[in-house]
């Protein structure tokens, strides 16, 4: 992964990060003021129950009281004192009253619990009431919810007791108003809340009607039930999650008796759309970052990355030998010192460079003078002397000058035979010709060295050398030029030969890895140091002692010609090894 794209990643990666956690902080604030608003609405529709509450237990019993003092209920109980009273005259006085103090349910009562009038149910003339009377609540000056039969079911209703006296006797009226629509929408709640009366799970109702899906309150009733106290629950009308309401549910119950459950409810349509619009603000909030931030970063690598790959390309195309090459200079920041630097140091580099190489070819120039001076001395000197002895043998007049001057025309013959070798040698190695390639097989090469050298190795008198060779299986074919190969090889054998003064083993392998072919040529001579081992390929440059130190450099040039590479490893003692790679041919 390039600079540019890590620096790319890494500032959207930021900003994305940065709106992704400002978003969820955001979100889950929101949620939880949600959630604390909503507690607290909800806590205020039920305090305002309570109270309202309290105010219709209030205004019942002054509704009651009325009629436990009207005039009516002071003759029933003037009746009522009779041995054998008739109450048939008073059958509709409950109805009456009940109309009057609009009041949903009244029934005048006997001490006994008989009826004597019903409002709402006329045909319990004569029953027993049972609206869960005690004769501990007779005297009560409290309202209470109680549960009052019907003659299709029940209903929940505020109720108060009062009664009327008439000397000993006693007429109790039992008045009450119904819990219902009316009395939810008595409750005025805020935008978005609801109040809810769950009196059995076929009868629940808020302010406008009959609720539907009740079955999705029977959880949270269960709890109250199972409980007995406050409750609350989240409630998922449907799939949609903006019908999602909060429920906070307060049991309506008597004497461990539930009568039924008063829910307060909110909406979490709102924060549901909050929350939404907080998502989607994020979402593209977090898009135009990041968007932002590859413009930015594509802005900053541009300048930062761009100036450092025109530097990197320079190195590349400095290493690969173009001096010339510069920086371009577009700042004065930082990187605009780099690139300055880069040219200074190619400035330097090319000035030692020059320096080296001319100071290199001086140095060359004098190894070679001093190297072809010592080559030249020593045949030189023979020269001398056979010269000398002809001229002395002449000034003489010596009998045995036509000996002399036959061995010394055959010396000087010798000698001159080898100025000319010496001087064939410098000669090739200066003008080495370029490789005309063609496609060979590195093992025909090999065998084709060796059986030159087949001779030497079985001719007698000489120290036996044992060739072996360890050649791969299958043809290593690579481009290279046969002569100049053959040529290489065959100065690697003789250098390996004079290393076994008194015989050993010459092995040769060939084998092929990594898209190179591999030659080895190893001997079991004496070996060299690591001192020599660094110098061998160093024109001019032998560890024998009448060598001109230029057949190794003459294999390494050859070598390099065929973008190759030679290296030796040796220890004394242990003989030496050269290894040749290279370049296996590619196929077409």
């Amino acid at each position: 992964m390039t600079f540019r794209t890590r620096l790319l990643l890494i500032s959207s990666l930021t900003v994305s990060g940065a709106v992704a956690l400002v978003t969820g902080a955001v979100s889950i604030a929101t949620r939880r003021a949600f959630e604390r608003m909503d507690q607290d609405r909800r806590n205020a529709l039920l305090g305002q129950f309570r109270r309202e509450l309290a105010q219709r237990g209030d205004d019942v019993i002054q509704r009651v009281k009325r009629v436990a003092a009207s005039e009516q209920l002071l003759r029933i109980a003037i009746e009522s004192a009779h041995r054998d009273p008739d109450f048939a005259p008073f059958l509709n006085e409950a109805q009456q009253q009940a109309e009057a103090q609009s009041l949903d349910f009244l029934d005048i009562v006997r001490p006994d619990r008989s009826i004597i009038s019903s409002a709402h149910w006329p045909a319990r003339f004569g029953y027993q009431n049972n609206w869960l009377i005690d004769p501990a609540d007779w005297n009560t000056e409290e309202a209470f919810l109680t549960r009052i039969p019907l003659e299709e079911g029940s209903a929940v209703a505020l109720a108060a007791i009062r009664a009327s006296t008439a000397g000993d006797q006693k007429i109790y009226v039992l008045g009450a108003r119904k819990l219902d629509r009316a009395f939810l929408d008595s409750l005025a709640p805020a935008p978005g809340m609801r109040a809810l009366l769950w009196l059995s799970p076929r009868e629940v109702m808020d302010a406008s009607g009959p609720v539907a899906e009740v079955e999705k309150l029977a959880p949270l009733v269960e709890q109250v039930r199972a409980g007995g106290q406050q409750t609350a629950a989240i409630v998922q009308w449907t799939p949609q999650p903006s019908s999602a309401e909060s429920l906070v549910a307060l049991p309506l119950a008597r004497h461990n008796t539930l009568l039924g459950v008063l829910l307060a409810g909110s909406s979490l349509a709102e924060q549901v759309w909050l929350e939404r619009w907080i998502l989607y603000t994020g979402i593209f909030v977090g898009g135009s970052g990041i968007l932002l931030g590859v413009l930015l970063g594509w802005w900053a690598t541009e300048r930062v990355t761009r100036p450092v790959e025109q530097l990197a390309e320079g190195a590349r195309s400095l290493a690969a030998g173009d001096w010339s090459v510069r920086a371009a200079v577009n700042s004065s920041d930082e990187i605009g010192d780099l690139a300055r630097t880069f040219n200074q140091m190619t400035a330097q580099l090319l000035e030692q460079r020059e320096r080296a190489v001319q100071a290199e070819r001086v140095a060359a120039w004098r190894e070679l003078a001093r190297r072809l001076a010592h080559e030249l001395k020593n045949p030189l000197f023979p020269l001398q002397i056979t010269v000398e002895n002809l001229q002395r043998a002449r000034a003489n007049d010596s009998r045995e000058f036509d000996e002399i001057f036959a061995e010394s025309t055959s010396a000087l013959l010798t000698e001159l035979a080898n100025l000319k070798t010496i001087i064939g040698r410098f000669s090739d190695f200066a003008r080495m010709p370029p490789p005309q390639s063609e496609t060979v097989d590195a093992n025909t090469i090999v065998t084709a060295v060796m059986k030159l050298f087949d001779a030497q190795f079985h001719a007698e008198g000489r120290p036996h050398i044992e060739p072996v060779l360890e050649l791969a299986p299958s043809p290593l074919l690579l481009e290279a030029d046969p002569e100049q190969l053959r040529r290489a090889l065959h100065n690697l054998v003789l250098n390996a030969m004079d290393a076994m003064p008194d015989g050993g083993t010459l092995r040769i392998r060939t084998d092929g890895h990594d898209s190179l072919v591999r030659i080895q040529v190893a001997d079991s001579g004496q070996g060299l140091t690591a001192e020599e081992c660094a110098r061998l390929f160093t024109p001019y440059y032998t560890t024998k002692r009448h060598g001109t130190g230029l057949g190794l450099a003459i294999v390494q040039s050859v070598v390099s010609d065929h973008q190759g590479k030679i290296s030796v490893s040796s220890e004394p003692g242990h003989g030496a090894t050269f290894t040749i790679d290279l370049p296996e041919r590619r196929n077409a």
